[in-house]
């Protein structure tokens, strides 16, 4: 028997093993490397740490955010660092610092959430329209896309929220409106490339109509990279949502807890107390980070030209 014949023969047990070992899916392939990912899963416990101190501030605070009983203890450029009673030391308006970056973490995760869910569901439904009709109306809707794509998207936010006047609603739509371009350009240019595939061909030809392909193959397969970029619009979110704050931009309670404002009342403690603005600043990061770290991952799953 010859070389090829002795590889080519089959064993009586080969069939069955074949058809007895299952078969990934893209789905659970994809899940299973970013689950082997540290990247991935060093993002996924800096997000869970962030979720959880938003949920549990309440029991997690040892103080009110806005409790300023301790105002006397502050004295001009003299700010009460770590204790037993105040971890994190006191704020130059007499206030708990570790309270204020808990609940700060709640307030963050409020706006990154809303704003992402209304930006994500205007621009899906933009590029929808635009992926799905083409002609005329695809170059009516990029264009009105490109005018809003070439503001820079912290000064079109700024733009907004003081339009709108100070208030967290006003926050929440700034962001939103900044980041509707950018899902629906993904995602119009995603379905753009579906439109071509062989199986879209396919279904044509079977007299599918349009909005059976669109809405069964078409936007189905266009939606992954919408998903990615959510994760990472999330984490820009924060950081935008703490640049607005910074401005004075969030909201007309001074009071209230939220990073971007813990920065700004640190500025008079800069040279006397710098870990006053270190600490909201870390938290901004970490939080940016774990959510980049996840959408990256997921990026690095998901697209087949980077799988290694």
């Amino acid at each position: 028997m010859s070389v090829e014949e002795q590889v080519g023969a089959a064993r009586p047990g080969d069939e069955v093993v074949k058809e007895a070992r299952p078969t990934r899916g893209l789905r659970g392939e994809a899940m299973r490397r970013l689950l082997r990912n540290p990247m991935a899963i060093v993002g996924f416990v800096l997000i869970l740490v962030f979720v959880a101190v938003a949920v549990f501030a309440p029991w997690i605070a040892p103080y009110s955010p806005k409790d300023n009983s301790w105002l006397s203890e502050v004295r001009p450029g003299v700010y009460p660092g770590p204790s037993a009673e105040h971890w994190l030391g006191i704020d130059p308006l007499g206030r708990d610092v570790f309270s204020r970056l808990v609940y700060g973490a709640r307030q963050s995760l409020l706006i990154g959430v809303v704003s992402l869910a209304i930006g994500a569901t205007v621009g899906v439904s933009i590029g929808l329209l635009a992926g799905a009709f083409g002609g005329w109306v695809d170059a009516l809707v990029m264009r009105l896309v490109d005018i809003m794509l070439s503001v820079p998207g912290l000064l079109f936010a700024i733009a907004i929220a003081a339009m709108l006047g100070q208030s967290l609603t006003s926050v929440m739509i700034a962001i939103a409106v900044v980041n509707i371009p950018i899902f629906a350009r993904l995602l119009r240019g995603e379905m753009l490339g579906q439109r071509a595939a062989d199986y879209v061909l396919a279904a044509r030809s079977l007299g599918i109509s349009r909005a059976g392909i669109v809405f069964r193959h078409v936007l189905p397969n266009s939606f992954t990279p919408v998903i990615v970029q959510g994760t990472l619009t999330l984490a820009l979110a924060i950081v935008e949502a703490a640049g607005l704050a910074f401005l004075g931009l969030s909201g007309s309670d001074p009071s209230a807890p939220e990073w971007g404002r813990m920065l700004t009342d640190a500025q008079v403690a800069l040279t006397s107390a710098p870990q006053l603005a270190l600490y909201p600043g870390l938290a901004i990061v970490l939080a940016a980070l774990g959510f980049t770290l996840v959408g990256e991952s997921l990026r690095e799953a998901l697209d087949p030209k980077l799988r290694r």
